[in-house]
């Protein structure tokens, strides 16, 4: 493949997710702010992950690679893009803390601040998925139900089209620190591994979201948004969560939490 394609070809998610950023907050205008933020930050870590790609940063040093000027240009996109509160408290966090530690425990599944994590998470997002299964190295702290490749908690699930008619594609899961993606059972709690189908609530607009749903649990009390790509073949899963904020509200008056929250700590 000449190198031009290659690079077209490695470039396309991000192209992906800002097309899908711009179409969904025109669509759903209560997530347009969300979407309108997430949109300004995709530039710098599209470029952060070309960076990471040429520069092959050794996972020990992930924290000060990342910490830097990448952190730096998340907190000005945020300022740029983000609402005044939002703007204010990264201002401020910068001021007074410390990106390298933010990162350090990001990494490493420690308690944070939410915009202490909202800025690492940001950062190290598109680092990790640069270093691929290698990011695994970096990471502390694992989720037995977790991420293969650095054990993070699932972010949500998405169901795929196996492209047979009498065949079922597999339900994945997308880990919220490194964004690698693996296979997990249908009808089995992505927080416990809860089973029982009684157990397993499902709560859905098919009118307004047909292809989004979440999924529940009332053994871990916990639930996932997922995005059912046979339905809508142009849905970009990470994006799409963003917008699922009506199942989130639903979800949560009813008493469940989400796994993870997503980088807009939605949930």
């Amino acid at each position: 493949m000449p190198e031009t394609a290659a690079a077209a070809l490695a470039a396309e998610p991000w192209a992906a997710r800002r097309r899908r950023a711009h179409e969904l907050g025109e669509r759903h205008r209560f997530a347009a702010e969300v979407l309108r933020l997430y949109g300004g930050l995709l530039e710098v870590q599209e470029r952060a992950w070309r960076r990471a790609l040429d520069d092959h940063p050794r996972p020990s040093t992930l924290a000060s690679y990342v910490s830097g000027e990448i952190v730096a240009d998340i907190a000005g996109a945020t300022i740029a893009a983000g609402p005044p509160l939002l703007a204010d408290a990264v201002r401020e966090s910068l001021r007074d803390g410390d990106p390298a530690a933010f990162v350090t425990d990001w990494l490493a599944g420690e308690p944070q601040e939410p915009v202490e994590r909202y800025l690492a998470r940001a950062a190290s997002a598109p680092v990790l998925e640069a270093l691929g299964p290698a990011a695994g190295a970096a990471c502390g702290r694992r989720d037995e139900r977790g991420c293969p490749s650095c054990g993070g908690r699932p972010q949500l699930s998405y169901l795929t089209d196996a492209g047979e008619a009498l065949v079922s594609g597999p339900r994945m899961l997308l880990c919220c620190r490194c964004g690698g993606s693996w296979i997990h059972q249908r009808m089995t709690c992505a927080g416990c591994g809860e089973q029982s189908t009684t157990r397993l609530p499902i709560f859905a607009d098919a009118d307004r979201f047909p292809h989004l749903r979440a999924d529940a649990c009332e053994t871990c009390r916990r639930y996932v948004i997922t995005i059912d790509l046979r339905k809508d073949p142009v849905a970009v899963p990470i994006v799409d969560e963003l917008a699922a904020l009506p199942l989130d509200l639903y979800a949560q008056e009813r008493g469940f939490t989400k796994i993870v929250p997503n980088l807009m700590a939605i949930g």
